[in-house]
């Protein structure tokens, strides 16, 4: 099967480069990342100074993937405060997340693409005791390497939603060597792991240990984080605001209609716009006056120096700040599930007390919708017209609308754990080399 793989790779590469290098041209993104990921780093430090024992590599693909692995991470530095703690990513974006969540890592670097020389050249720099993924990122020819070199692979935060469950199903035969190749499987909830077993994994390899972001959620939450964006975005605390966060096209219509409305009952709201993928932030800003508003601020406009002045309606068109825009929120919207997207994480806005109303694509964040349902602090709507309603009903009942989501905010609090779990995994691996 790897060699199919690796003669299917050129195949690949040549279908994929022309898509990639457009995207360079028209946007630069992948510029920082491109050559790090074929193994060329300008800075040689960046290796020779990884000392320490023992030697972990954690790999969180993006932003949501480095929320989860940032707890862990925590954990095992205090653990082992002379061990060699190296971060890679694969997105630019979740590269800048890593460099301000995970201060612990002794270096962050890209994860390399899956080429053999590579995948060996970044194996022979970084000599990792433990390689752990995080979610469900597997390339065969870097774990093919680990193999062989005797490095345990130890998965972290493992989820199969069900649009991976049925890609990855009609390609069984290949993922079922890898998944049993695996020495250790933690896997965020039992339908996770019933997925990888019926995948492939190894029974007595998968254990259920919960879900990491939620220790990353409530230690992130601060009076001081909420009250940098609301200087940062001149918007006074307790002041009516309608935050739509993740939002994907198709989606920020229907909250422009919403606004509009809300604007009938509260001429004060104001909206905050938080597009999921960033370089569609001119397309936003388009829409958003297409629809009448012209009265925007866009904060990737604050590096030259402009600062929000009563603007109604925000644009968060720069990476790192929906977290903290959603502290500020009266009402939220989470994107992504208007649309059959899959849904976006619900729990960050969740984390700050807020009730999070979402579309009913959420198949990627079941486990999520459950508790925050269960706790009274998520509200599923079908459509536009039922989002409005839901949320004039709640802001009609403001000590209600406080109350459900200070009981989603515990909630959250009551599911932290997970990462002295992983932490657990890691190091009975670490001791069994």
């Amino acid at each position: 099967m790897i060699f199919l793989y690796n003669l299917l790779l050129p195949l690949a590469a040549l279908v994929g480069l022309p898509y990639y290098a457009v995207r360079m041209v028209l946007t630069g993104k992948y510029r920082k990342s491109l050559g790090p990921k074929l193994g060329f780093y300008p800075d040689s430090k960046v290796f020779s100074g990884l000392g320490g024992s023992p030697r972990i590599w954690m790999h969180a693909v993006s932003v949501g993937e480095v929320t989860a692995a940032a707890p862990v991470m925590a954990e095992l530095r205090t653990r082992y405060p002379r061990a060699c703690l190296v971060l890679s990513t694969s997105t630019e974006t979740g590269r800048e997340m890593a460099d301000r969540l995970v201060t612990e890592a002794t270096a962050h670097i890209y994860y390399p693409l899956d080429l053999p020389f590579v995948v060996a050249r970044m194996l022979r720099r970084v000599r990792p005791d433990v390689f752990v993924p995080t979610e469900t990122e597997l390339w065969p020819n870097f774990l093919t390497q680990c193999r062989a070199r005797g490095v345990q692979v130890v998965l972290v935060n493992g989820r199969i939603s069900p649009r991976s469950f049925r890609r990855y199903g009609r390609t069984r035969f290949f993922w079922k060597g890898l998944l049993e190749g695996l020495d250790g499987l933690g896997m965020i909830s039992e339908t996770d792991a019933r997925r990888v077993q019926e995948l492939g994994a190894l029974r007595e390899k998968v254990q259920v240990l919960g879900n990491a972001k939620y220790d990353s959620l409530a230690s992130r939450t601060s009076d001081d984080l909420r009250a940098e964006i609301s200087r940062k975005l001149d918007i006074r605390p307790g002041s009516p605001v309608f935050v739509a966060g993740s939002t994907h096209e198709g989606e920020e219509a229907a909250c422009l209609a919403v606004y509009r409305r809300l604007l009938e009952v509260d001429p004060e709201f104001q909206l905050i716009l938080v597009p999921r993928h960033i370089e569609r932030g001119d397309a936003v800003a388009d829409l958003v006056r297409q629809a009448g508003f012209k009265d925007i601020f866009r904060v990737s406009e604050m590096g030259g120096g402009r600062r929000r002045k009563g603007n109604r309606i925000v644009i968060v068109d720069v990476i790192g700040e929906l977290f903290k825009a959603y502290s500020l929120a009266t009402v939220v919207y989470c994107g992504g599930s208007l649309v059959p997207r899959g849904g976006q994480n619900i729990l960050e806005a969740a984390a700050w007390g807020k009730v999070v109303l979402y579309g009913p694509s959420m198949e990627d964040f079941e486990g999520e919708k459950a508790l925050l349902e269960e706790a009274g602090a998520g509200i599923s709507v079908a459509d536009e017209e039922e989002l409005l309603a839901r949320m004039l009903s709640l802001l009609a009942d403001p000590e209600q609308l406080k109350r459900r989501g200070e009981q989603g905010r515990l909630a959250i609090a009551a599911n932290a754990g997970a990462a002295r779990r992983y932490a657990d995994l890691i190091g009975r691996h670490l001791a069994a080399r």
